[in-house]
């Protein structure tokens, strides 16, 4: 499915990588190899079935929603938890759960899970392949398909809020809620949820990328997406962790609700900035809390 010909598209970069002595059995040796024998050997079935992606999308974004509804439940209760939020006073209550949980499973069962039947139909099962990826070409397949799905999205997402039409049309139910949480991830149009789905599917087939990594950009994909719509600004959030401000996450997703003219990147800030379409953004106490120790720490050294 994912690769095209003897040829990659990532040949080049695995090669500089493999070519500057970094960890050489890290990225000379097939490390997952092993799990990729495993799979192939007891669930090849459904590894090539067209459901498999369906099935592993679903199963991860109703886990990771789970976890952060879970949160959202003890939050009114349990300040430790609400420090994190980038809302502390707003709730989540059963009502939201239910109705954005209702919208996202109408739209699964009379759009996507027919789509992903008739898949039977006129697409031939997944070619396995026997190697598994290098763990240079599985993280950097990973990473190209983040880029171009961000650069997909942005430009897309960015069309849907400048032409008022598929605004009031596709994109405005989204944004019904001022403070997004884990539930409203998919709380999109039938339309919305196709597309984002073609792309995550399609992306990895572009990039000539083996099965493991496209299955697993899936997953990060789904994980990441859900994250940016949690409210929560945690400290080991990517956000928090990469530097000089690359990556988007929740607190500019956030900002994204109240001002929905910035921020129209899904992952990453360099087309915000770029276009012009960057803002400030608002931390939770926790994280505001810790900055200023940073900050006097600093002077106090100086």
């Amino acid at each position: 499915m994912y690769s095209v010909g003897s040829s990659r598209v990532f040949d080049p970069y695995v090669q500089v990588i493999q070519n500057a002595n970094i960890t050489q059995y890290i990225w000379t040796k097939s490390l997952l190899q092993p799990l990729w024998d495993y799979l192939r050997s007891q669930h090849q079935d459904a590894l090539r079935s067209p459901l498999f992606p369906v099935v592993i999308s679903v199963s991860t974004y109703f886990a990771v929603c789970t976890f952060y509804m879970i949160l959202d439940l003890l939050a009114p209760r349990c300040p430790l938890i609400r420090r994190y939020k980038i809302h502390p006073e707003q709730h989540v209550t059963w009502e939201d759960i239910f109705k954005t949980l209702w919208h996202t499973g109408y739209n699964h069962l009379i759009y996507v899970f027919p789509a992903a039947v008739g898949q039977w139909y006129w697409r031939p099962p997944i070619p396995l392949q026997e190697e598994a990826p290098l763990v240079s070409e599985f993280l950097i397949g990973i990473l190209g398909c983040t880029i171009l799905f961000d650069f997909q999205y942005y430009f897309w997402h960015m069309m849907h809020h400048k032409v008022r039409w598929l605004y009031t049309t596709f994109h405005a139910i989204h944004h019904e809620y001022y403070a997004p949480f884990s539930w409203s991830t998919q709380y999109l149009s039938a339309w919305e949820l196709v597309s984002v789905g073609f792309w995550t599917t399609i992306d990895p087939i572009i990039l000539q990328c083996h099965c493991l990594t496209g299955f697993t950009f899936m997953v990060f994909n789904i994980w990441i997406s859900v994250d940016d719509h949690s409210g929560y600004d945690f400290p080991w959030a990517l956000h928090n962790l990469i530097p000089f401000g690359l990556w988007g996450g929740t607190v500019k997703h956030d900002v994204h609700h109240q001002k929905p003219q910035s921020h129209f990147a899904p992952f990453f800030s360099h087309w915000d900035w770029l276009c012009g379409t960057h803002c400030e953004c608002k931390r939770s106490p926790a994280v505001l809390e810790m900055q200023t120790k940073r900050r006097k720490a600093s002077e106090d050294q100086n």
